[in-house]
């Protein structure tokens, strides 16, 4: 029979048993079918700078990239992106030995944690988190702890209709994080600002991470691909300024969040050579090698003048702001954002309380695409009253889904 063994055992490896189809392919669909307002997958609806498309064009004509780029990715990147990190942070790397590129933020974590785990290595997470986290764990047979960042307080407890929860934000009980770590972890993975809380989180609470750490003598991967999106008194600090941090720390960057090409996929890594070696003997058997030609427009984007990134921010801003204010007008508890362009949602005040049925009914109810947050946790009951939306839209777009919205509350 077409598609058939002689064995009874599934095609699909149990290390990746429960990773069907992912909730922004089923949204998406959902989306195109009855041709609602997709605020569920994070890619914006305009395109970056002309200036750096032109920079990829032209690299294109004068065939720079079109055959395969050196594996640790283009000379002129990787000085792009150490100059990156000594004008931002005060970080120094050598771009030769402390530089990798990759296919994406997505590669740059797959090959971390099938480089840097040994199968039944304990990884501690902060839960909710991007789904491809738990995949990666599990191709490379580590064990996933999660650590869940949870509402705190604020002004407006939880359920109050219409509240904006200006104040409130998810939190890291610092606490549990330390009680998490066992003999058998081996990594800390770390993201901030995180996807999908928009949690920042602060100097001290990166502060006890570090300490940890080196403490426990423990590796960190931190994903900080929306480290240019951080906004009001939030301020985005890379665990690898901490002491201690930065012989052990893998920092992973993303030109796609920054520059709006998130097709280009362009990625990388700065870490000690060590960290770099361990990562590119994996990455080189994933992709090898990807976008040639938009690895050297993105070296171009990053020696952007900084008003660039202050006009990029502020424009995020106006957006989050924007779709803040229909949410909540929509009854929606809307929880602060500090960074991302996500915003996340409590539905009890709309008298629901599953976020998965919320969201497949949310197209037909509205004309519009969510996510359900519970997707991005272990434990999907702490999960189940969360919807996560994305801002990262055309004005217009923003104030016709909040226009939509308004009919929930009617």
């Amino acid at each position: 029979m077409t598609g058939m063994t002689s064995s009874t055992r599934p095609l699909l490896n149990r290390r990746l048993a429960g990773f069907g189809t992912t909730i922004f392919a089923e949204m998406s669909a959902l989306a195109l079918r009855t041709g609602s307002i997709n605020l569920g997958q994070g890619f914006p609806d305009t395109d970056g700078p002309e200036e750096v498309r032109e920079a990829a064009v032209r690299a294109l004509r004068e065939g720079r990239g079109n055959q395969y780029p050196p594996g640790p990715g283009v000379p002129e990147l990787r000085a792009a992106i150490t100059a990156h990190q000594e004008r931002r942070y005060g970080l120094s790397y050598d771009p030769d030995s402390e530089v990798l590129v990759t296919a994406g933020a997505t590669e740059a974590i797959a090959a971390a944690l099938l480089a840097l785990l040994e199968p039944g290595d304990e990884v501690v997470a902060l839960e909710p988190y991007y789904d491809s986290y738990a995949a990666c764990i599990a191709m490379a047979g580590g064990r996933r702890v999660p650590v869940t960042l949870r509402p705190d307080a604020g002004a407006g407890e939880a359920g109050e209709a219409g509240g904006t929860g200006a104040e409130r934000r998810f939190r890291l009980d610092l606490d549990e994080l330390r009680d998490a770590v066992t003999d058998r972890t081996r990594l800390l993975l770390i993201n901030t600002p995180h996807n999908p809380t928009g949690t920042v989180l602060t100097r001290a609470e990166l502060a006890a991470i570090a300490e940890l750490a080196v403490e426990r003598d423990l590796l960190v991967v931190t994903d900080e691909v929306y480290e240019h999106l951080v906004f009001d008194d939030a301020e985005h600090l890379p665990l690898a300024t901490f002491p201690g941090m930065r012989e052990r720390t893998v920092t992973i960057g993303s030109a796609g969040k920054t520059f709006s090409f998130t097709g280009w996929k362009v990625g990388w890594i700065t870490a000690a050579p060590g960290l770099v070696a361990a990562v590119r003997a994996a990455k080189q058997f994933l992709t090898y090698v990807s976008s040639g030609p938009f690895q050297y427009a993105v070296a171009e984007a990053l020696a952007l003048p900084d008003g660039y990134f202050t006009a990029f921010r502020d424009d995020m801003r106006a957006k989050r702001d924007l779709l803040a204010a229909g949410l909540a007008d929509a009854g929606f508890e809307v929880f602060r954002t500090a960074g991302t362009y996500f915003i996340t949602t409590d539905i009890r005040p709309l008298g629901e309380t599953d976020g998965f049925a919320f969201c497949r009914a949310l197209p037909e109810r509205a004309g519009v695409v969510a996510i359900p947050n519970a997707v991005f946790y272990d434990h999907r009951d702490a999960g189940a009253p969360f919807v996560r939306f994305a801002f990262c839209k055309r004005k217009g777009v923003l104030e016709e889904a909040a226009s939509r919205l308004k009919t929930l509350a009617t």
